[in-house]
């Protein structure tokens, strides 16, 4: 395992009982509202913060355990931790801030290495200003650059967008792609937010009030429609791994594939073959019980119903079966509608219908390998 952890913690009203393994590289996003205890379980990983009980292994060596008294120092524990806030050094300029973590590391970095991350974040022409000087964005860039100097086993990311605005998020979220995509590394991502954890994570951890409440795939788990603690910051959906297959004469469409159905979303301005990550909220999408003609959607795709799940109220999560893609996978999306719906059209399981999608309420994200 790259990461595990299974720790209990007391602070405050928190009372942290964690469990979880992340077995690959890529981004695994630590999801939950404000106060499920992310944060303190990533400082109790980077060994800020020492557990009442439970041990934590990096790689398979124990960095922190209880019972053996086991509980290594921040720096022996090849730990790079970026936080929300940069956290720069003001009197030092971005090369001196770059460089602190790689001049104490006891593995450090060739400089061919250390070029080429900076090469990656592309900031390269800030390397003489100091902080107060670089936009919130940048400064980000450089922490993470700070980070990853050090040359660490893993990296801890809480919430690095947070304190972003819009603009700022969409700088630096493709250089979290290419981190994600060109290196080898375990990344763990603190995050309230589902969209960024739809475009950027592997892998999916969802803490609610300090308990585990379940992880995996983010491709099943956002998905899952039993995660009904986490109302209100959870939204059902799909994220679909998908190509390009080509683009309409003018240029304002793309057309993708999966699962041998066609997808229509906005032009991604790239060519055939790209893999791209859609993003699908089960609220955006319609159940049709015969094709629609005459409308402005422009996804109606045949499927079957596979499950019907009850949320305890007045709607309905619907898995919707597309087919199988290139690798054997099954794929499949999901619909949020209203129970009366559901009776009006007499839906059942097994039953073939449309999946109906408006192509504005997709969100396609290129893989940071084509950008």
């Amino acid at each position: 395992m790259s990461i595990s952890v299974d720790i209990r913690h007391k602070i405050g009203k928190l009372d942290l009982n964690a469990q979880f393994d992340i077995a690959e590289p890529g981004i695994t996003a630590l999801f939950g509202p404000s106060g499920s205890g992310k944060t303190t379980i990533i400082n109790a990983i980077a060994g800020l913060l020492r557990p009442d009980r439970g041990r934590i292994t990096i790689h398979d060596r124990p960095v922190f355990d209880r019972t053996q008294r086991i509980n290594l120092a921040p720096r022996r524990r090849r730990v790079g931790y970026v936080f929300q806030d940069a956290r720069l050094f003001p009197h030092l300029s971005v090369a001196a801030n770059l460089f602190f973590g790689h001049k104490r590391s006891d593995r450090p970095m060739t400089k061919a290495a250390c070029d080429d991350v900076i090469g990656m974040l592309g900031i390269g022409s800030l390397l003489s200003r100091r902080p107060n000087l670089l936009s919130g964005g940048e400064k980000q860039r450089v922490s993470l650059g700070r980070a990853l100097l050090g040359n660490p086993e893993i990296l801890l990311l809480d919430e690095p967008l947070s304190a972003l605005d819009q603009g700022r998020k969409n700088e630096i979220i493709p250089y979290l792609e290419n981190l994600r995509d060109a290196r080898q590394l375990p990344i763990l991502y603190v995050s309230h937010a589902i969209d960024e954890v739809a475009r950027l994570a592997d892998h999916m951890v969802v803490m609610e009030g300090g308990k585990t409440l379940a992880s995996g795939s983010v491709f099943d788990m956002l998905g899952r429609t039993d995660l009904a603690p986490l109302a209100g910051q959870f939204d059902t959906g799909t994220v679909l791994p998908t190509t390009v297959k080509s683009r309409d004469p003018q240029g304002v469409i793309s057309f993708l594939d999966c699962a041998g159905q066609r997808f229509v979303v906005p032009f991604l301005g790239k060519k055939s073959g790209s893999p791209v990550r859609l993003h699908i909220r089960a609220r955006d999408v319609m159940i049709a019980q015969t094709a629609p003609t005459g409308i402005s959607a422009n996804n109606v795709l045949p499927v079957t119903i596979r499950d019907i799940a009850d949320n305890g109220g007045d709607t309905l999560d619907i898995t919707l079966g597309l087919g199988h893609d290139d690798t054997g996978e099954s794929r499949t999306i999901h619909a949020r509608i209203t129970q009366w719906s559901a009776t009006r059209l007499k839906l059942a399981i097994g039953q073939r219908v449309f999946a109906v999608i408006k192509s504005v309420t997709v969100d396609g994200h290129l893989r940071a390998d084509d950008l």
